[in-house]
């Protein structure tokens, strides 16, 4: 009985792409995050308590980069890769300098996005979702500042975008939603302890795109 729903479904797809459109466009855009604010209690190399780190901002995100568009009667599908840039402000107090207060240090992180969206047309409504990739690439601190801090990011992360928007001649508005699965924070070390700031980062991504 599966196999024949599946044969249904890889049928209904085959109709509806047998005649597929390919555009490809440049998409860029803005993206704000939401993430938890708890604090972190950073320990020193033989255990005791260092410092007090927790999320003082996050800032604005931007992303810009390609889309590749197969679209057939009310379907789509659409592979994108973008350029992703944002930063953070991280809130630390020095357990051992009280007197000195609270400081704000910066980070920044550059990604590679590769979304790979399924999408349902209806008039100039599309709505789309599908699971996205995220390469890093870069990212420099101001937290290594204090002794012991390292930077270990995993090179490849997966998440998701739930999204919709309006299509307009060959000009799309977009909005979206991104999950994903992997907490925010987990790439801060302290004396080779890993810390983590949320469990489940998320943020909402606006773009305009343009289709050549």
């Amino acid at each position: 009985m599966n196999k024949i729903i599946l044969l249904f479904i890889s049928l209904f797809f085959c109709c509806q792409f047998a005649s597929a459109q390919f555009s490809i466009g440049a998409r860029v855009g803005v993206s704000t995050s939401d993430i938890s604010s708890k604090d972190l209690n950073i320990l020193s190399e033989n255990g005791t308590e260092n410092l007090r780190l927790a999320l003082a901002d996050a800032k604005y995100g931007i992303h810009a980069g390609l889309i590749f568009q197969f679209k057939g009667i009310r379907w789509s599908i659409q592979p994108e890769v973008h350029f992703n840039s944002n930063k953070v402000d991280f809130e630390v107090e020095d357990i051992n300098a009280p007197m000195a207060g609270t400081i704000v240090k910066e980070e920044s992180y550059q990604y590679l996005d590769i979304p790979i969206l399924l999408g349902l047309h209806l008039g100039p409504l599309h709505f789309q979702g599908g699971p996205v990739g995220h390469v890093f690439l870069n990212s420099t601190t101001e937290l290594d500042d204090f002794e012991g801090y390292e930077q270990d990011f995993e090179s490849l992360t997966i998440g998701y975008q739930l999204g919709g928007g309006l299509d307009i001649w060959n000009i799309t508005l977009d909005i979206r939603y991104e999950g994903n699965f992997t907490g925010f924070g987990e790439h801060i070390e302290f004396f080779d302890r890993q810390y983590e700031l949320d469990d489940s980062p998320s943020r909402w991504l606006f773009s305009l795109g343009f289709y050549f």
